[in-house]
């Protein structure tokens, strides 16, 4: 498992792709090298140091080989240079919501077919094309007027068979060194081809084809959010309630963005594996309760297993409803390899079952370890592991259940300070007292409402409620002086060596050990970025 993570994480930063027949050779070779190794196994004691080795060899070829694969067999469908800048026609489904703004709407389209000059083309089977509005003198109609000066595109839905005149591009992003990687996480979502709608003399009309319902739960997120924006009068705190229902994160505003983000309680303000779990928690719990009441039911099947099922299942559909990001399939991925274990009754040391969870979500998506969302949850989840946090508290009472929550809720901080620093070269040291009211109050109040709405919509106005009550706090505390903390971007090494300080604090060992871990925080804390000489600029 550790072998197949590292081989995966190795091919990420292969610069430049090998042909197919070479990561053909080495999938053969980890697959020969697993076969000796399991040999080995049963070897005298002197020798399984050797197949252990081997073992974790023939995984890391293993990773590096599919992820090596996948690819290359990705690139094969990327958009044809030939086709890039020329006016194409499109006939597309809209498969993912839309997504609105000032200037437009942003639509994810499946291509049915497309033709440049009257020629048939092969488009990506995945395109985000953009549908601008345009000022009226250059428009052919006058279908949705937002502004007195400018056409607003109609009312796009989920599932609808459109037809376009585009201009497409390949997937590009700026290079701005330690920013967001627009390239890669298109790569992630599996857009190969960005694009414009156009509009206006030389292009036809964009023409609706077909009403479906190809799509019903993207129809039906779409449907929950535009309901959540007209229940909700103030436009902020809908788009929160938006972001938890539909997991909508553009519906929320970039001024609350920042405030998530200087307070620390960003990750509470979407889907994220946080909610998943606690739903999935809460069901477990639930049906656990309902299913012992019957004699015939735990016959039939014993309640924790009835237990572990329906749980994961009402954390998957939570997980489709909110649009099947990518920490969403992580999460799903975790939760399914911790039930299948538990079903197997086996008992595994964490560091194993922590390892499994892993390796399952790399093999599905590797790119995922790209995206510092991975390391923050798997590292929060070693560090609760190791550090023996949230054990032993099913017998105790609510005071110790208490005071174990903010332990965790603690170590987590201290532990993950320095890979934040890392990963966003900020830190909110409010952050603590901030999710000390935030992780309650949205898991079991604000998202709560806010999922029921769906069913009651006054019950919106219950979490506009809480929001406002939230983002009071949240206010008040980023306001402190030096609520924050920015530091210049560290090299690699100083990162590493902070985030095993961190982690060295909040293990049980001997105080004096865990001290030390202060002595590998200081590169990463005391890091000056190198700085033009007097007179000079970059």
């Amino acid at each position: 498992m550790a072998g197949l993570v590292l081989g995966s994480a190795l091919q990420l930063q292969q610069a430049q792709l090998f042909d197919w027949s070479s990561y053909l050779v080495l999938l053969l070779a980890a697959f020969l090298l697993s076969l000796v190794s399991w040999r080995l196994v049963r070897a005298p004691m002197q020798v399984r140091a050797a197949a252990w080795f081997i073992a974790l060899l023939a995984g890391l070829l293993l990773g590096y080989a599919l992820c090596g694969l996948r690819s290359a067999h990705y690139l094969t469908s990327a958009l044809a240079p030939e086709l890039e800048g020329r006016d194409i026609e499109l006939v597309a489904r809209v498969i993912r919501m839309p997504q609105s703004s000032e200037v437009g709407v942003r639509l994810m389209l499946r291509p049915q077919g497309a033709w440049l000059l009257g020629k048939p083309v092969e488009l990506p089977a995945r395109i985000l094309v953009g549908w601008y509005a345009v000022p009226l003198a250059a428009s052919y109609a006058a279908a949705s007027v937002d502004q007195p000066d400018r056409l607003a595109p109609p009312q796009l839905l989920a599932g609808d068979l459109w037809r376009f005149t585009v201009r497409l591009k390949a997937p590009h992003g700026q290079l701005n060194p330690h920013g967001f990687d627009y390239e890669l996480w298109l790569w992630e979502q599996g857009v190969q081809a960005l694009g414009t709608v156009r509009l206006g003399a030389g292009s036809q009309a964009p023409k609706l084809l077909q009403t479906s319902w190809r799509r019903p739960v993207e129809r039906l997120r779409q449907g929950a959010r535009d309901a959540v924006f007209e229940r909700v009068s103030e436009r902020r705190h809908a788009g929160v309630i938006a972001a938890l229902v539909a997991g909508d994160q553009n519906a929320i505003e970039r001024a609350d963005w920042d405030v998530f983000r200087a307070s620390g309680v960003a990750h509470l303000m979407s889907i994220s594996g946080l909610h998943i779990t606690m739903f999935a928690w809460l069901t477990v719990a639930l049906t656990a309760w309902l299913w012992r009441r019957s004699s015939r039911l735990c016959l039939l099947l014993p309640a924790q297993h009835a237990a572990l099922l329906l749980g994961l299942s009402a954390a998957a559909a939570y997980a489709l409803f909110s649009g099947w990001g990518v920490p969403a399939q992580r999460t799903i991925l975790m939760l399914a390899t911790m039930v299948l274990l538990r079903w197997s009754g086996r008992r595994w040391p964490w560091p194993w079952v922590w390892l499994l969870a892993c390796a399952a979500v790399v093999t599905v998506d590797p790119w995922a370890m790209t995206q510092a969302g991975f390391w923050l949850s798997f590292v929060a989840v070693g560090v609760l592991f190791a550090s023996g946090s949230g054990t032993d508290q099913a017998s105790a009472g609510i005071g110790s259940r208490l005071l174990g929550l903010l332990r965790e809720q603690w170590v987590i901080t201290l532990a993950l300070t320095p890979l934040t620093l890392l990963l966003f070269q900020q830190v909110s040291l409010v952050g603590l007292l901030a999710n000390l009211l935030a992780i309650p109050w949205v898991t079991l109040l604000v998202t709560p409402l806010a999922m029921l709405g769906v069913l009651l919509p006054p019950l919106w106005d219950g979490a506009a409620w809480a929001i406002q009550i939230l983002a009071w706090y949240l206010q008040l505390l980023i306001t402190l002086p030096h609520a924050s903390v920015a530091a210049s971007a560290a090299p690699l090494w100083a990162g590493v060596a902070g985030v095993l300080g961190g982690i060295m604090l909040v293990l049980r060992w001997p105080l004096a050990l865990r001290l030390c871990g202060l002595v590998f925080m200081l590169p990463l804390l005391l890091w000056q970025a190198p700085r033009p000489g007097q007179g000079e600029f970059e």
